[in-house]
């Protein structure tokens, strides 16, 4: 919730901080995708540290780096700071908290995987909800410096303080995961990292995973850029992002029991479908009801696919080696980080998001095919 809301808060600031700097819309969308470069990079990293020390270690010095990061920013006076305070040590820091979380979810509950992982998903639609309007305010009532600060003293407190009670792979600590009598996975599924590469499962669902997540991050970073264009006042836009924010968290849930009675393959499709609709819909009308339309249904594909990711890894490779994979999967979504600097670019060059909404649409789709021609794995 704190890591996440504060991430997805970067669009809120993005005026501000361009009106202050005097910058282009691709130069300062630019750190927004070093920083998702870098950590995906860096979630190849905590992933194997959790594999190997647990979650407890890592979430808290990645925490703290964090928090640390957001205090920098409210004293960055040039483009090059904040792509070095955003772009890396923001990066990093958010790196340690989405796999660990996740893969550490993935270890203890085995029957109910897909809801227990909606369900910890669930906490980034809270903070997508709650931070980017808290945000907003601050920045109208304090500066957009002052709520850095804000923003970096929460974060340092919060999750430092939550880091405290995670408990690492039940096998480490003498018990079984949750739901293992149900028989709900083969337990002799154990791919290594280096297995999983040679398969061609691994490959659709990281180009399932690169499409989607171009398109979350290019959305997220410039919908209210981009509301506010067509003319909705800036508070009002943000409410665009905490619509999407409230309603991933009922998709969450509700796709993450999808995923335990349907199955993960069927819920993929369902999610890059919906993530389809919702880059039609907004091409259809620049009017605020038909943007909070979009929001509903963006918001379903959003948080389907956040859910999916770690239980859908967990099927087809198993659990020994989940976090090195997971970590590295992310790497690939991490590719995905040329989309908001490319949308900048479109919008620089044409005044216009309306050619960026239709490349990110034909992703969505190429996703759809990509998910139907997984298959489930097998050892060899």
């Amino acid at each position: 919730m704190i890591v996440w809301g504060a991430q997805y808060s970067f669009g809120v600031f993005f005026k501000p901080m361009l009106n202050e700097f005097g910058l282009s819309r691709a130069v300062l969308s630019g750190a927004y995708s070093i920083n998702l470069v870098i950590q995906a990079v860096a979630c190849i990293f905590t992933g194997k540290l959790c594999d190997k020390y647990g979650p407890r270690l890592v979430v808290t010095i990645c925490g703290s780096l964090l928090g640390i990061s957001y205090l920098l920013m409210s004293q960055a006076q040039v483009a090059w700071q904040i792509y070095i305070i955003f772009g890396i040590l923001a990066s990093i820091g958010a790196a340690g908290t989405w796999v660990p979380l996740l893969s550490t979810i993935a270890r203890w509950f085995v029957f109910r995987r897909g809801l227990m992982s909606g369900i910890t998903a669930a906490g980034v639609g809270v903070g997508v909800m709650l931070v980017p309007p808290l945000s907003s305010y601050f920045i109208a009532s304090f500066g957009w410096r002052t709520s850095y600060i804000i923003i970096g003293l929460t974060v340092m407190i919060l999750v430092i303080i939550s880091a405290q009670m995670l408990k690492r792979d039940p096998s480490e600590i003498g018990q079984s995961a949750l739901g293992m009598s149900m028989q709900h996975e083969d337990s002799t599924l154990h791919f290594t990292f280096k297995e999983a590469l040679q398969t061609r499962q691994f490959w659709l669902i990281c180009g399932v995973f690169l499409m989607m997540g171009t398109c979350l991050q290019s959305i997220l970073v410039h919908i209210v850029p981009h509301a506010t264009d067509v003319g909705i006042a800036e508070v009002t836009a943000a409410t665009i992002i905490s619509v999407i924010g409230g309603v991933s968290i009922i998709s969450k849930v509700f796709l993450g029991v999808a995923m335990d009675r349907l199955g993960n393959k069927p819920v993929a499709i369902m999610i890059a479908s919906l993530m389809l609709i919702s880059l039609i819909i907004i091409q259809l009308s620049d009017a605020l009801w038909v943007l909070y339309v979009f929001a509903v249904f963006f918001a379903f594909g959003y948080g389907g696919f956040a859910a999916i990711q770690s239980p859908y890894l967990a099927e087809l490779f198993g659990l020994k080696y989940h976090g090195t994979i997971f970590g590295f999967t992310l790497f690939i979504i991490g590719a995905g980080a040329f989309g908001p600097f490319v949308a900048g670019k479109i919008f620089d060059a044409t005044l216009s998001y309306r050619l960026a909404f239709t490349m990110l649409a034909i992703m969505s789709f190429l996703a759809i095919l990509f998910a139907i021609g997984i298959k489930k794995t097998r050892h060899a």
